[in-house]
Protein backbone atom coordinates (compact mmCIF):
# COMPACT_ATOMS: atom_id res chain seq x y z
CA UNK A 1 0.00 0.00 0.00
CA UNK A 2 2.81 2.45 0.82
CA UNK A 3 4.83 1.66 -2.35
CA UNK A 4 1.20 2.28 -4.12
CA UNK A 5 0.39 5.69 -2.19
CA UNK A 6 4.51 6.69 -3.32
CA UNK A 7 3.08 5.78 -7.15
CA UNK A 8 0.08 7.92 -6.79
CA UNK A 9 2.41 11.06 -5.20
CA UNK A 10 4.92 10.76 -7.82
CA UNK A 11 2.19 10.38 -10.82
CA UNK A 12 0.36 13.64 -9.29
CA UNK A 13 4.39 15.30 -8.88
CA UNK A 14 5.14 14.76 -12.34
CA UNK A 15 1.34 16.19 -13.47
CA UNK A 16 1.83 19.45 -10.79
CA UNK A 17 5.01 20.06 -12.21
CA UNK A 18 4.18 19.45 -16.01
CA UNK A 19 1.42 21.99 -15.75
CA UNK A 20 3.38 24.58 -14.07
CA UNK A 21 6.48 24.16 -16.27
CA UNK A 22 4.04 24.06 -19.49
CA UNK A 23 2.08 27.18 -17.53
CA UNK A 24 5.15 29.25 -17.65
CA UNK A 25 6.70 27.99 -20.65
CA UNK A 26 2.85 29.41 -22.03
CA UNK A 27 3.36 32.81 -20.00
CA UNK A 28 5.27 34.76 -22.36
CA UNK A 29 5.78 35.90 -26.25
CA UNK A 30 9.23 34.92 -27.78
CA UNK A 31 10.89 37.78 -28.84
CA UNK A 32 11.03 38.21 -32.42
CA UNK A 33 14.72 38.32 -34.00
CA UNK A 34 14.14 39.72 -37.66
CA UNK A 35 16.12 40.94 -39.93
CA UNK A 36 13.57 43.50 -41.81
CA UNK A 37 16.68 45.49 -43.91
CA UNK A 38 17.28 45.14 -47.45
CA UNK A 39 18.84 41.96 -49.02
CA UNK A 40 20.73 39.77 -46.65
CA UNK A 41 21.71 40.27 -43.13
CA UNK A 42 25.23 41.22 -42.98
CA UNK A 43 27.20 39.20 -40.72
CA UNK A 44 28.67 41.91 -38.46
CA UNK A 45 27.41 43.43 -35.56
CA UNK A 46 24.50 45.87 -35.74
CA UNK A 47 25.59 49.31 -35.01
CA UNK A 48 23.74 50.87 -31.97
CA UNK A 49 24.16 54.36 -32.54
CA UNK A 50 21.47 56.62 -31.47
CA UNK A 51 21.78 60.01 -33.63
CA UNK A 52 19.58 62.91 -33.23
CA UNK A 53 16.72 64.13 -36.15
CA UNK A 54 14.90 67.08 -37.32
CA UNK A 55 11.93 67.34 -39.43
CA UNK A 56 13.08 69.13 -42.97
CA UNK A 57 11.18 69.79 -46.06
CA UNK A 58 13.05 71.09 -49.34
CA UNK A 59 11.72 74.04 -51.44
CA UNK A 60 10.66 71.46 -54.36
CA UNK A 61 9.15 69.01 -52.07
CA UNK A 62 6.62 72.07 -51.52
CA UNK A 63 6.05 73.62 -54.79
CA UNK A 64 5.74 69.34 -55.89
CA UNK A 65 2.75 69.41 -53.59
CA UNK A 66 1.25 72.46 -54.28
CA UNK A 67 1.49 71.82 -58.25
CA UNK A 68 -0.64 68.80 -57.30
CA UNK A 69 -2.95 70.28 -55.57
CA UNK A 70 -3.52 72.96 -57.97
CA UNK A 71 -4.31 70.00 -60.86
CA UNK A 72 -7.00 68.48 -58.32
CA UNK A 73 -9.85 67.07 -60.02
CA UNK A 74 -12.80 66.94 -57.37
CA UNK A 75 -16.33 64.97 -58.01
CA UNK A 76 -19.68 66.18 -56.77
CA UNK A 77 -20.95 64.76 -53.97
CA UNK A 78 -24.43 63.02 -53.90
CA UNK A 79 -26.89 66.04 -52.24
CA UNK A 80 -27.37 65.61 -48.51
CA UNK A 81 -25.03 63.20 -48.48
CA UNK A 82 -23.05 64.50 -45.72
CA UNK A 83 -19.84 62.27 -44.40
CA UNK A 84 -22.11 59.14 -45.16
CA UNK A 85 -20.47 58.22 -48.71
CA UNK A 86 -16.83 59.13 -47.03
CA UNK A 87 -15.24 62.62 -47.12
CA UNK A 88 -17.58 65.01 -48.89
CA UNK A 89 -15.86 67.09 -51.48
CA UNK A 90 -17.59 70.27 -51.08
CA UNK A 91 -15.51 70.14 -47.35
CA UNK A 92 -12.83 69.05 -49.04
CA UNK A 93 -12.62 71.76 -51.26
CA UNK A 94 -12.60 74.06 -48.32
CA UNK A 95 -9.32 72.06 -46.48
CA UNK A 96 -7.54 71.93 -49.60
CA UNK A 97 -8.16 76.01 -50.16
CA UNK A 98 -6.82 76.24 -46.37
CA UNK A 99 -3.83 73.72 -47.62
CA UNK A 100 -2.72 76.17 -50.20
CA UNK A 101 -3.70 79.66 -48.69
CA UNK A 102 -3.32 79.43 -45.51
CA UNK A 103 -1.53 76.23 -43.41
CA UNK A 104 2.15 77.16 -42.90
CA UNK A 105 4.25 73.69 -43.00
CA UNK A 106 7.51 75.25 -42.13
CA UNK A 107 5.90 76.83 -38.85
CA UNK A 108 4.37 73.13 -37.93
CA UNK A 109 7.80 71.65 -38.34
CA UNK A 110 9.10 74.35 -36.00
CA UNK A 111 6.24 72.73 -33.62
CA UNK A 112 7.44 69.07 -34.89
CA UNK A 113 11.08 69.99 -33.72
CA UNK A 114 10.21 71.13 -30.57
CA UNK A 115 10.53 68.08 -28.76
CA UNK A 116 13.85 66.15 -29.11
CA UNK A 117 13.83 63.56 -32.33
CA UNK A 118 16.34 60.28 -32.73
CA UNK A 119 16.94 57.41 -34.93
CA UNK A 120 18.64 54.41 -33.94
CA UNK A 121 19.13 51.22 -36.34
CA UNK A 122 17.15 47.99 -35.40
CA UNK A 123 17.08 44.78 -37.26
CA UNK A 124 17.90 46.37 -40.31
CA UNK A 125 15.97 49.69 -40.19
CA UNK A 126 15.93 53.08 -39.01
CA UNK A 127 13.77 53.46 -35.83
CA UNK A 128 12.42 57.33 -35.39
CA UNK A 129 11.38 58.44 -31.98
CA UNK A 130 10.13 61.38 -30.24
CA UNK A 131 12.31 61.55 -26.83
CA UNK A 132 11.09 63.99 -23.98
CA UNK A 133 12.59 64.30 -20.41
CA UNK A 134 10.45 66.28 -17.67
CA UNK A 135 12.27 69.96 -17.64
CA UNK A 136 12.34 69.91 -14.17
CA UNK A 137 11.89 67.57 -11.00
CA UNK A 138 10.72 67.67 -7.70
CA UNK A 139 13.22 66.57 -4.99
CA UNK A 140 14.23 63.53 -4.64
CA UNK A 141 12.05 62.27 -7.64
CA UNK A 142 13.37 60.31 -10.81
CA UNK A 143 11.16 60.33 -14.43
CA UNK A 144 9.49 57.05 -15.34
CA UNK A 145 9.97 55.82 -18.97
CA UNK A 146 6.79 55.99 -20.50
CA UNK A 147 6.90 54.13 -24.42
CA UNK A 148 3.64 55.71 -25.63
CA UNK A 149 2.47 53.96 -29.29
CA UNK A 150 0.37 55.52 -31.97
CA UNK A 151 -1.50 53.73 -34.58
CA UNK A 152 -3.26 54.05 -38.44
CA UNK A 153 -3.81 56.71 -39.48
CA UNK A 154 -2.20 58.97 -37.02
CA UNK A 155 1.28 59.18 -36.05
CA UNK A 156 3.62 60.05 -33.65
CA UNK A 157 2.48 63.49 -33.31
CA UNK A 158 -1.05 62.84 -31.79
CA UNK A 159 1.05 62.61 -28.47
CA UNK A 160 2.50 66.36 -29.13
CA UNK A 161 -0.40 67.82 -26.71
CA UNK A 162 -0.42 65.00 -23.95
CA UNK A 163 3.82 64.99 -23.72
CA UNK A 164 3.82 68.54 -21.49
CA UNK A 165 1.05 67.22 -19.41
CA UNK A 166 3.17 64.13 -18.47
CA UNK A 167 6.86 65.19 -18.27
CA UNK A 168 5.85 68.66 -16.31
CA UNK A 169 2.38 67.72 -14.99
CA UNK A 170 2.27 70.59 -12.16
CA UNK A 171 2.86 72.93 -14.75
CA UNK A 172 -0.48 72.03 -16.61
CA UNK A 173 -2.62 71.98 -13.09
CA UNK A 174 -2.02 68.15 -12.43
CA UNK A 175 -0.77 66.18 -9.89
CA UNK A 176 3.21 65.95 -9.90
CA UNK A 177 3.59 62.94 -7.53
CA UNK A 178 4.49 60.82 -10.96
CA UNK A 179 6.07 62.62 -13.55
CA UNK A 180 7.31 60.69 -17.09
CA UNK A 181 10.41 60.61 -19.53
CA UNK A 182 8.05 60.23 -22.75
CA UNK A 183 9.30 58.17 -25.56
CA UNK A 184 7.24 57.98 -28.92
CA UNK A 185 8.45 55.89 -31.78
CA UNK A 186 7.03 55.62 -35.27
CA UNK A 187 6.17 52.05 -36.21
CA UNK A 188 7.93 50.92 -38.91
CA UNK A 189 6.69 52.06 -41.91
CA UNK A 190 4.92 55.06 -40.53
CA UNK A 191 6.26 58.69 -40.14
CA UNK A 192 10.11 58.47 -40.31
CA UNK A 193 10.36 54.74 -39.22
CA UNK A 194 12.12 53.05 -42.40
CA UNK A 195 9.49 50.47 -43.36
CA UNK A 196 10.34 47.11 -43.32
CA UNK A 197 11.73 45.76 -47.19
CA UNK A 198 10.24 41.83 -45.95
CA UNK A 199 6.88 40.41 -45.73
CA UNK A 200 5.68 39.24 -42.39
CA UNK A 201 6.11 42.42 -40.22
CA UNK A 202 3.39 42.33 -37.49
CA UNK A 203 2.63 43.60 -34.41
CA UNK A 204 4.91 41.14 -32.52
CA UNK A 205 7.78 42.25 -34.90
CA UNK A 206 6.82 46.11 -34.17
CA UNK A 207 6.65 45.69 -30.06
CA UNK A 208 10.20 43.08 -30.20
CA UNK A 209 11.49 46.70 -31.81
CA UNK A 210 10.09 48.79 -29.09
CA UNK A 211 11.44 46.73 -26.50
CA UNK A 212 15.25 46.38 -27.95
CA UNK A 213 14.62 50.17 -28.30
CA UNK A 214 13.69 50.62 -24.49
CA UNK A 215 16.75 48.49 -23.10
CA UNK A 216 19.42 50.62 -25.86
CA UNK A 217 17.74 53.82 -24.26
CA UNK A 218 18.69 52.25 -20.70
CA UNK A 219 15.78 51.53 -19.84
CA UNK A 220 14.84 48.13 -17.94
CA UNK A 221 11.93 48.94 -16.10
CA UNK A 222 9.35 51.05 -18.02
CA UNK A 223 5.49 52.34 -18.65
CA UNK A 224 3.99 51.29 -22.44
CA UNK A 225 0.60 53.50 -23.54
CA UNK A 226 -1.13 52.70 -26.54
CA UNK A 227 -4.58 52.94 -28.76
CA UNK A 228 -5.01 51.69 -32.09
CA UNK A 229 -2.38 49.71 -33.44
CA UNK A 230 -0.44 51.20 -30.43
CA UNK A 231 -3.03 48.54 -28.11
CA UNK A 232 -1.85 45.36 -29.89
CA UNK A 233 2.20 46.60 -29.98
CA UNK A 234 2.22 47.77 -26.41
CA UNK A 235 -0.05 44.31 -25.41
CA UNK A 236 2.62 42.19 -27.13
CA UNK A 237 5.51 43.82 -25.55
CA UNK A 238 3.60 43.07 -22.30
CA UNK A 239 3.76 39.13 -23.21
CA UNK A 240 7.35 39.16 -24.37
CA UNK A 241 8.69 41.19 -21.32
CA UNK A 242 6.35 41.12 -18.63
CA UNK A 243 9.38 41.17 -15.78
CA UNK A 244 10.14 44.94 -17.64
CA UNK A 245 6.98 46.35 -17.87
CA UNK A 246 5.86 47.95 -14.70
CA UNK A 247 2.14 48.99 -16.35
CA UNK A 248 0.38 48.40 -19.35
CA UNK A 249 -2.14 51.34 -20.05
CA UNK A 250 -4.82 51.10 -23.17
CA UNK A 251 -7.33 53.19 -24.35
CA UNK A 252 -8.33 50.73 -26.44
CA UNK A 253 -8.87 46.77 -25.44
CA UNK A 254 -10.02 44.73 -28.34
CA UNK A 255 -10.42 41.42 -27.40
CA UNK A 256 -10.13 39.15 -30.56
CA UNK A 257 -10.43 35.33 -28.98
CA UNK A 258 -14.14 35.40 -28.67
CA UNK A 259 -15.40 32.59 -26.25
CA UNK A 260 -18.63 30.76 -25.95
CA UNK A 261 -19.64 33.36 -22.75
CA UNK A 262 -19.01 35.74 -25.14
CA UNK A 263 -21.43 35.03 -27.55
CA UNK A 264 -24.14 34.29 -24.97
CA UNK A 265 -23.61 38.03 -23.29
CA UNK A 266 -24.15 39.26 -27.02
CA UNK A 267 -27.20 37.53 -26.96
CA UNK A 268 -28.46 37.91 -23.09
CA UNK A 269 -26.51 40.60 -21.90
CA UNK A 270 -29.05 43.30 -22.41
CA UNK A 271 -31.68 41.17 -20.72
CA UNK A 272 -29.35 39.88 -17.77
CA UNK A 273 -26.58 42.50 -17.70
CA UNK A 274 -25.36 41.50 -13.91
CA UNK A 275 -25.03 37.32 -15.13
CA UNK A 276 -21.94 38.81 -17.53
CA UNK A 277 -20.75 41.00 -15.50
CA UNK A 278 -21.79 43.83 -17.68
CA UNK A 279 -22.33 47.66 -16.22
CA UNK A 280 -24.88 49.71 -17.27
CA UNK A 281 -22.56 51.83 -19.40
CA UNK A 282 -21.49 48.55 -21.26
CA UNK A 283 -25.17 47.77 -22.19
CA UNK A 284 -25.77 51.92 -23.04
CA UNK A 285 -22.41 51.37 -25.56
CA UNK A 286 -23.04 47.84 -26.45
CA UNK A 287 -27.15 47.25 -27.14
CA UNK A 288 -28.72 46.99 -29.30
CA UNK A 289 -25.90 44.86 -31.09
CA UNK A 290 -27.25 44.62 -34.18
CA UNK A 291 -27.30 48.21 -34.73
CA UNK A 292 -24.01 49.04 -32.21
CA UNK A 293 -21.81 45.97 -32.91
CA UNK A 294 -22.44 44.35 -35.72
CA UNK A 295 -23.72 46.75 -38.43
CA UNK A 296 -20.85 49.14 -37.28
CA UNK A 297 -18.36 46.97 -37.67
CA UNK A 298 -19.56 46.47 -41.50
CA UNK A 299 -20.04 49.38 -42.33
CA UNK A 300 -16.73 51.17 -40.76
CA UNK A 301 -14.51 48.54 -41.59
CA UNK A 302 -14.26 48.75 -44.91
CA UNK A 303 -10.84 50.14 -45.30
CA UNK A 304 -9.49 47.26 -42.85
CA UNK A 305 -10.85 44.83 -45.96
CA UNK A 306 -8.73 46.27 -48.46
CA UNK A 307 -5.84 46.88 -46.37
CA UNK A 308 -5.54 43.11 -45.18
CA UNK A 309 -5.58 42.13 -48.14
CA UNK A 310 -4.78 44.28 -51.33
CA UNK A 311 -2.69 47.47 -49.36
CA UNK A 312 -0.48 48.46 -52.48
CA UNK A 313 -2.97 48.73 -54.89
CA UNK A 314 -5.46 51.68 -53.25
CA UNK A 315 -1.78 53.31 -51.58
CA UNK A 316 -0.41 53.91 -54.86
CA UNK A 317 -3.13 56.27 -55.71
CA UNK A 318 -2.76 58.03 -52.21
CA UNK A 319 0.67 57.72 -52.60
CA UNK A 320 0.58 60.30 -55.92
CA UNK A 321 -2.14 61.73 -54.61
CA UNK A 322 -2.42 64.32 -51.25
CA UNK A 323 -6.11 65.16 -52.20
CA UNK A 324 -6.98 61.22 -52.62
CA UNK A 325 -4.27 61.06 -48.72
CA UNK A 326 -6.08 63.76 -47.28
CA UNK A 327 -9.44 62.54 -47.93
CA UNK A 328 -8.74 58.58 -47.34
CA UNK A 329 -7.23 60.08 -43.74
CA UNK A 330 -10.05 62.95 -42.74
CA UNK A 331 -12.72 60.32 -43.10
CA UNK A 332 -11.33 58.26 -40.55
CA UNK A 333 -10.73 61.21 -38.05
CA UNK A 334 -14.12 62.67 -38.37
CA UNK A 335 -15.82 58.84 -37.76
CA UNK A 336 -13.88 57.53 -35.29
CA UNK A 337 -14.04 61.16 -33.24
CA UNK A 338 -17.63 60.36 -33.39
CA UNK A 339 -20.03 58.70 -35.35
CA UNK A 340 -23.09 61.29 -35.54
CA UNK A 341 -20.32 63.50 -37.20
CA UNK A 342 -21.51 61.61 -40.38
CA UNK A 343 -24.30 63.60 -40.62
CA UNK A 344 -22.27 66.95 -40.78
CA UNK A 345 -21.16 68.00 -44.26
CA UNK A 346 -17.57 69.27 -42.77
CA UNK A 347 -18.00 65.51 -41.29
CA UNK A 348 -17.59 67.46 -37.47
CA UNK A 349 -14.18 67.44 -38.36
CA UNK A 350 -13.66 71.18 -36.48
CA UNK A 351 -15.28 70.39 -33.46
CA UNK A 352 -12.66 67.91 -31.82
CA UNK A 353 -9.72 69.38 -34.20
CA UNK A 354 -8.38 72.15 -36.05
CA UNK A 355 -7.29 72.00 -39.36
CA UNK A 356 -3.59 72.71 -38.67
CA UNK A 357 -2.88 69.82 -36.61
CA UNK A 358 -5.29 67.61 -39.11
CA UNK A 359 -3.16 68.34 -42.30
CA UNK A 360 0.23 68.17 -39.98
CA UNK A 361 -0.91 64.44 -39.27
CA UNK A 362 -1.45 63.90 -43.28
CA UNK A 363 1.86 66.05 -44.19
CA UNK A 364 3.22 63.49 -42.10
CA UNK A 365 2.40 60.72 -44.10
CA UNK A 366 2.61 62.63 -47.54
CA UNK A 367 5.95 63.99 -47.32
CA UNK A 368 7.59 60.39 -45.89
CA UNK A 369 5.50 58.40 -48.63
CA UNK A 370 4.78 56.15 -45.93
CA UNK A 371 1.02 55.70 -46.79
CA UNK A 372 1.76 52.35 -48.51
CA UNK A 373 3.75 50.51 -45.97
CA UNK A 374 1.36 51.93 -43.14
CA UNK A 375 -1.34 49.85 -44.55
CA UNK A 376 0.89 46.73 -45.27
CA UNK A 377 0.71 46.32 -41.11
CA UNK A 378 -3.17 45.48 -41.76
CA UNK A 379 -2.24 42.66 -44.48
CA UNK A 380 1.04 41.66 -41.75
CA UNK A 381 -1.51 41.13 -38.66
CA UNK A 382 -4.93 39.98 -40.46
CA UNK A 383 -3.48 37.63 -43.45
CA UNK A 384 -3.37 34.25 -41.43
CA UNK A 385 -6.82 35.01 -40.09
CA UNK A 386 -8.09 36.82 -36.07
CA UNK A 387 -7.66 34.07 -33.50
CA UNK A 388 -4.90 32.39 -35.06
CA UNK A 389 -1.71 33.89 -33.27
CA UNK A 390 -0.15 32.67 -30.44
CA UNK A 391 -0.25 35.87 -28.68
CA UNK A 392 -4.28 36.46 -29.57
CA UNK A 393 -4.43 32.92 -27.03
CA UNK A 394 -2.30 34.54 -24.30
CA UNK A 395 -3.27 36.33 -21.41
CA UNK A 396 -1.51 39.44 -20.21
CA UNK A 397 -0.59 39.65 -16.65
CA UNK A 398 1.07 42.81 -16.45
CA UNK A 399 -0.89 45.50 -14.18
CA UNK A 400 -3.44 46.81 -17.08
CA UNK A 401 -5.12 50.47 -16.94
CA UNK A 402 -8.43 50.69 -19.54
CA UNK A 403 -9.29 54.43 -20.34
CA UNK A 404 -12.80 53.26 -22.40
CA UNK A 405 -13.53 56.44 -24.17
CA UNK A 406 -17.75 56.52 -25.01
CA UNK A 407 -17.48 56.84 -29.08
CA UNK A 408 -14.54 54.25 -29.45
CA UNK A 409 -15.83 52.70 -32.42
CA UNK A 410 -16.46 49.15 -30.96
CA UNK A 411 -16.87 49.27 -26.84
CA UNK A 412 -14.96 46.11 -24.89
CA UNK A 413 -16.73 45.75 -21.86
CA UNK A 414 -14.62 45.03 -18.89
CA UNK A 415 -15.68 41.81 -18.43
CA UNK A 416 -14.72 40.82 -21.71
CA UNK A 417 -10.98 42.60 -21.20
CA UNK A 418 -10.53 40.81 -18.37
CA UNK A 419 -10.44 37.28 -20.18
CA UNK A 420 -7.02 38.47 -21.37
CA UNK A 421 -6.06 40.99 -19.30
CA UNK A 422 -6.01 39.45 -15.74
CA UNK A 423 -4.75 42.22 -13.70
CA UNK A 424 -6.84 45.15 -14.31
CA UNK A 425 -6.24 47.51 -12.01
CA UNK A 426 -8.28 50.85 -13.27
CA UNK A 427 -11.03 50.60 -15.73
CA UNK A 428 -13.01 54.37 -16.49
CA UNK A 429 -15.55 54.92 -18.67
CA UNK A 430 -14.27 57.98 -20.13
CA UNK A 431 -16.89 61.36 -19.92
CA UNK A 432 -16.33 61.75 -23.84
CA UNK A 433 -13.54 61.67 -26.50
CA UNK A 434 -13.34 58.94 -29.51
CA UNK A 435 -10.48 57.33 -31.10
CA UNK A 436 -7.48 59.59 -31.35
CA UNK A 437 -7.90 60.41 -27.46
CA UNK A 438 -4.00 62.00 -26.85
CA UNK A 439 -4.30 64.24 -29.35
CA UNK A 440 -8.77 64.98 -28.71
CA UNK A 441 -8.68 64.51 -24.93
CA UNK A 442 -5.51 64.91 -23.59
CA UNK A 443 -6.40 66.33 -20.29
CA UNK A 444 -8.99 63.61 -19.46
CA UNK A 445 -5.92 60.79 -20.99
CA UNK A 446 -3.20 62.21 -18.75
CA UNK A 447 -5.22 62.02 -15.94
CA UNK A 448 -6.29 58.92 -16.45
CA UNK A 449 -2.84 57.30 -16.80
CA UNK A 450 -1.54 59.53 -13.56
CA UNK A 451 -4.02 57.99 -11.67
CA UNK A 452 -3.43 54.79 -13.19
CA UNK A 453 0.58 54.64 -12.59
CA UNK A 454 -0.65 55.78 -8.79
CA UNK A 455 -2.33 52.69 -8.09
CA UNK A 456 0.79 50.83 -9.40
CA UNK A 457 3.38 52.51 -7.52
CA UNK A 458 1.83 52.58 -4.52
CA UNK A 459 1.12 49.29 -4.15
CA UNK A 460 4.32 48.18 -6.28
CA UNK A 461 1.82 46.04 -8.14
CA UNK A 462 4.30 44.92 -11.09
CA UNK A 463 6.51 43.08 -8.25
CA UNK A 464 3.60 41.17 -7.43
Amino acid sequence: AGIMLLEVFLVLGTVLIYFLVSKKKEETLPFKEGWWGKGQKPDTEEDATVWPFKVETTEEELSDLFRRLDQARFTEPLEDSCFHYGTNSVYLRKVVSYWKNQFNWKKQVEILNKYPQFKTKIQGIDIHFVHVKPPRLPEGRSAKPLLMVHGWPGSFYEFYKIIPLLTDPASHGLSDEHVFEVICPSIPGYGFSEAPHKKDFNSVSAASIFYELMLRLGFNEFYAQGGDWGWLICTNLAQIAPNHMKGLHLNLASVTNMGFVHLLSILLGRYLPGLFGFQDEDVRRMFPFLKKGLYRILLESGYAHIQATKPDTVGCGLNDSPIGLAAYILEKFSTWTDLEFRDSEDGGLERKFNLDDLLTNIMIYWVSGCIVSSMRFYKENMQKGIGTQKHERLPVQVPTGIASFPNEVMHTPQAWARKKYTNIVSFHFMPRGGHFAALEEPELLAEDILQFVGKVEKEQLWRK
